[in-house]
C-alpha cells in the first residue's frame, strides 16, 4: 500500500475489568483482527467503525475511520479511497486468519455530528454513507447498525459472539473524542493519497 495511508494495527492491549477479558482500545486511523475470544473497544465521533465477523469461525475485527475531508462528493473521489483501504485491510486480514468471505457479516457505527468544526461538510453523513455503500457493494450482510445522531459513542464488540454493546455519551468530561479525530483528520490532509488498492 501507498505511504499516504494512516491505517494501521492497533496496539493498545489491556485486561477489561469489567467483563474480565483481553482488550483492545482501536483509536481513529486503526483496526484489529482476531481469532481469539476477546474484546475490542473504541470511542467514536464523526468517524465509523465497522465490525466484521465470521458467522461460522469468530474470526473478527473493527477498524475506526473517517473519510479524508477534501471536499470530492464521488465515491470514487481520493477522499473515499481512505474508506475502502480502511475496510479492504480489515477484510483482507480477517480471510488471511482464516474467515470466509460468504460467512462474513458486520455491524457499523459512529457518524455523529460531534466535531463543531467539521458541521459544514456533513463528516458524519459522508462516512456512514460510505461504509454502508461499501459493504453492500461487497455484499456483506449488515446485521446492525447506530449512525448518526450528534452524540459520540463507545463501542464494545466481541467478535467470538458477535455481541456488541453501544454506549451513548451524553456528556464528555474531556474533548479527547474531538481531539483525536482533528488529528486523525490533519493526518489525512497532510498525507496525499498514494499506491494501488486490491479489490478482492
Amino acid at each position: 500500500m501507498g505511504a499516504g495511508f494512516v491505517e494501521h494495527l492497533a496496539g493498545n492491549r489491556y485486561f477489561d475489568p469489567i467483563f474480565g477479558t483481553e482488550a483492545v482500545k482501536v483509536l481513529p486511523g486503526e483496526y484489529f483482527v482476531t481469532s481469539k475470544d476477546m474484546l475490542l473497544v473504541t470511542v467514536l465521533g464523526s468517524c465509523v467503525s465497522a465490525c466484521i465477523r465470521d458467522r461460522e469461525t469468530g474470526i473478527g475485527g473493527m477498524n475506526h475511520f473517517m473519510l479524508a475531508d477534501c471536499g470530492e462528493q464521488s465515491p470514487y473521489s481520493a477522499s473515499a479511497r481512505y474508506g475502502t483501504y480502511a475496510m479492504e485491510i480489515l477484510i483482507n486480514h480477517l480471510l488471511k486468519l482464516g474467515a470466509h468471505r460468504g460467512n462474513l457479516e458486520a455491524k457499523v457505527f459512529g457518524g455523529g455530528r460531534v466535531m463543531a468544526s467539521l458541521q459544514s461538510s456533513s463528516v458524519g453523513e459522508r462516512n456512514s454513507s460510505f461504509v454502508l455503500d461499501f459493504l453492500q457493494t461487497e455484499g456483506i450482510f449488515v446485521a446492525a447498525q447506530d449512525l448518526l445522531d450528534v452524540h459520540p459513542r463507545k463501542v464494545y464488540f466481541f467478535p467470538a459472539t458477535g455481541r456488541v454493546l453501544v454506549k451513548t455519551l451524553m456528556r464528555l468530561h474531556n474533548d479527547t473524542v474531538q481531539r483525536r479525530e482533528r488529528e486523525y483528520a490533519a493526518r489525512l490532509t497532510a498525507k496525499p493519497v498514494s499506491g494501488d488498492i486490491e479489490l478482492f
